[in-house]
Formats: C-alpha cells, structure tokens, sequence
C-alpha cells in the first residue's frame, strides 16, 4: 500500500478523491435497456438474459417448490447461522419501530405523526462472484418490521442460501432476473414482474447507473452508489494483523473497492503493510484483492485531530477505530456509514449478523445520507384533529398569517368555521 507521510490539508481533498464513475457512457448503454423493458416486458427480459447472461429462461418466476428445496440443500450449520444473523438484525431494527405520540400544541389542537410500510418493495441481490444472502436479510428484516404488503426480490443468482433467507424474511416474489433490465422490471412492471414503489440493493455499474436513471423518472431507491469502502484509523495499541485483515476483506469485494488507513505511528503503518502482503497470498479472491489493495493509501498525520477530520471529510462507508481512546474519538466522529469501535469489532461482523445494517452509503453521501433501516421503508403521515376550542385560540394566527400572504380563501376557510360557532 503506498503511504503518504504528512501531508498539508491543503492537499488532502485530492488525496481523499474517489475515481471518476464513468457514468454518463454506462447510462447511454442502459438507456436502451430501460426503453426496451417498459415497451416489451418479458419478452426482452428474456432476450437480455439470453444476450448477457447466457441462459435460456422459460419461466422468471421461481416456484414456491424451487424456494422450499432450497433449505434441503444448506447445511444445518449454515442454516443456524443465518437464523442467528436473522435474530440479531431483527432485534436491532425493531427498536427503531417508533409508536405515534400525541402531541397538544396549543389546546384543542392535537398533531401526531403515524408510520406506514410503502406497500410494494423490491430487492435486487447481484449474482456475480459473491452470492450476497447476507443482503437479503439486511433488507428483508427491516421491510418486515416495517410491514411492507409486497415485497418483490429479483437475482440472476439461484444460490439456496438466497432463496432460504428470502423465506425467512416474507419475501412474496422472487424473479430469476438480473443487471439494469431487472431495476427496469420492478420499477416499471411487466406481465409477470410487479411494479414496485422503492427499490433497493447494491448492483455494478450497471444496475447503479439503471437506478440513477429511474430515479430521475421518481423511483424512488434507496440511496446514491458507489465502490465499497473502508477507513481504518490505527495506533500503537491496535494489533497489525487484525487491521491488515480488515483492510483486506474490504479489498476482496473488488478491484474497484476503496480501502484507506489513517495514523500516526510510523512503526503501526510498516507491521500493517507486511501483515497484508502476508495475509493477501492466503486468499482465494487474490487478483481482485490485489488491484484494490494497489489503489489504496495510508496516510501518516501528525496527530489524533488530524485523524478524525481528515476521516470526516472522507466520510467513509465504513470506519474503524483501531485506536485505543476509540470511545472519545468516536464522539467526533460526524460524517461515516457505520463506525467499528476496538480491537475486537471487525466490519465482517457489521456486514453480517451483529444487527446493524451493511446498506451504508458510499462515495461521500455518508456526509448527508444514513444507512438503510426500518426508516427506509415507511412513509411518516402527519395528522391533526382540532376541536371547536382549538379553532378559536388558532383562528387568528392563521387569519394574520393568510392575509400577509394575500390568500384570502385560506383565512376564510378558519373565519367561516369561527363564525359558525359564534
């Protein structure tokens, strides 16, 4: 990894820029794919299947008796682990369940607030060389909570560890569909494919410049995309091999995976660089691990301040904080998707079964977006009930404010009610 030894602030937003997404060329290819979809439906999910994909499909849906064989072919081992994974995820998200509360704010005039599930939901979960079942949990808990009606999950991967979590969440529909042409399905619906609200999941370039696009058509998704990405901040007390591991396992998504270590011990930065090169020679997903690893940095600073606002101004998907205050560092911590607190907290966990969720904006956002969580799938309705008392104290605010605004039906819509009572 190269490393960068105090560098001025004036260069760090050059030093903490992402590559460029090439995105106006991969939406001009995905353009034509949208059209297509909305125009021909199934028909050319079937072709585009046939064309990228290389298979012939009959039918898109999966059965129920494909989604039921599924947990025949998981170990028993396997299984527990994501029923495990299943009951963390759950227990977090439903604390985040928020019950509508009265509030009186003058009397006679009651506002509250009600959430409700968005009703139709879909899940794209990638086929390419990782079949991500974690994400269907990271999903399909959160909706349940929620109480989405329909909850419609498209994958050109037919991994049973997929369809078995996606039976344990509820979810309604799977479709053996994939790339842009399957965002396209769920967000504009074909003869088979429904129709969905809000749609989520990670994706290449592809399906992240499809859900772009659509979003532009009000699709609603669930955040802006990027490369993944990890921040490790490091110092004497963090032990070299665990932030080598850590570092790497962000590496091993892909080529394109950001990896950035920050510190201020010169003697932690020269361990971690040996443990990797040791540590990446192990892995089976070496070639991909490697060219990230290629394009990572570590960044030596001065000192502990330099550190956090350095890291807030990366605002990374996911940070860890090797350090040994990592409580009081954590407190100043303001821009991050998920932070990983110690020795003994690696993102695996994060991205897996500890029950927070690995839908985590990427690319920056992480300074204005969240990660998913029960939030993403409800919609929040205000209400207010205002009695004969409630109008009389309100009336002549709202008659003052109406007439400074030269909206004359506004103020007689609250005078007439007054009169009436009078």
């Amino acid at each position: 990894m190269k490393i960068i030894s105090f560098p001025p602030r004036a260069e760090w937003k050059k030093l903490l820029s992402r590559p460029v997404q090439e995105m106006a060329e991969i939406e001009q290819r995905v353009q034509p794919i949208l059209q297509k979809v909305k125009q021909e439906g199934d028909k050319a999910l079937k072709e585009f299947a046939k064309q990228f994909d290389k298979i012939e499909l009959g039918t898109l849906r999966v059965s129920a008796q494909e989604i039921d064989a599924a947990e025949g072919q998981l170990s028993d081992e396997l299984k527990q682990a994501i029923q495990q994974a299943y009951k963390n995820i759950y227990t977090f998200h439903e604390a985040q369940k928020q019950q509508a509360q009265v509030i009186e704010t003058m009397p006679g005039v009651k506002c509250w607030r009600k959430s409700v599930g968005i009703q139709k939901v879909g899940f794209y979960i990638p086929g390419g060389t990782a079949p991500l079942f974690s994400t269907v949990l990271m999903l399909g808990v959160p909706a349940q909570i929620a109480g989405c009606q329909e909850v419609v999950l498209c994958s050109p991967s037919n991994h049973p560890a997929i369809y078995y979590a996606a039976k344990l969440v509820g979810v309604t529909q799977i479709f053996r569909v994939g790339g842009a042409q399957a965002i396209a399905a769920m967000a504009y619906g074909t003869e088979t494919i429904p129709q969905v609200y809000k749609i989520f999941g990670p994706g290449n370039q592809y399906v992240t410049a499809a859900k772009q696009l659509l979003s532009k058509e009000g699709v609603a998704i669930d955040m802006p995309a990027g490369p993944s990405e990890v921040a490790v901040m490091a110092d004497d007390s963090a032990v070299p091999s665990f932030v080598a591991a850590d570092l790497l396992s962000q590496a091993e998504h892909g080529s394109d995976s950001q990896v950035l270590l920050v510190s201020t011990s010169k003697k932690l930065v020269s361990a971690v660089n040996l443990a990797v090169s040791g540590q990446l020679n192990r892995l089976p997903r070496k070639d991909l691990a490697t060219q990230a690893i290629e394009n990572s940095k570590i960044i030596l600073l001065e000192n502990e301040q330099d550190c956090i606002d350095l890291l807030n101004d990366y605002a990374p998907e996911h940070l860890i904080l090797s350090v040994q205050n990592y409580m009081a560092v954590a407190e100043k911590i303001v821009n991050a998707g998920s932070v990983f607190l110690g020795n003994y907290t690696p993102e695996s966990c994060g991205d897996y079964a500890s029950g927070t969720n690995h839908t985590l904006p990427t690319n920056g956002y992480a300074r204005a977006y969240s990660g998913v969580s029960v939030d993403s799938f409800v919609k929040k309705i205000t209400f207010q009930e205002i009695s004969e008392t409630g109008i009389r104290n309100i009336s002549k605010t709202v008659e003052l404010m109406a007439e400074a605004e030269s909206l004359e039906a506004h103020k007689r819509a609250v005078s007439l009610r007054v009169e009436s009572l009078n």
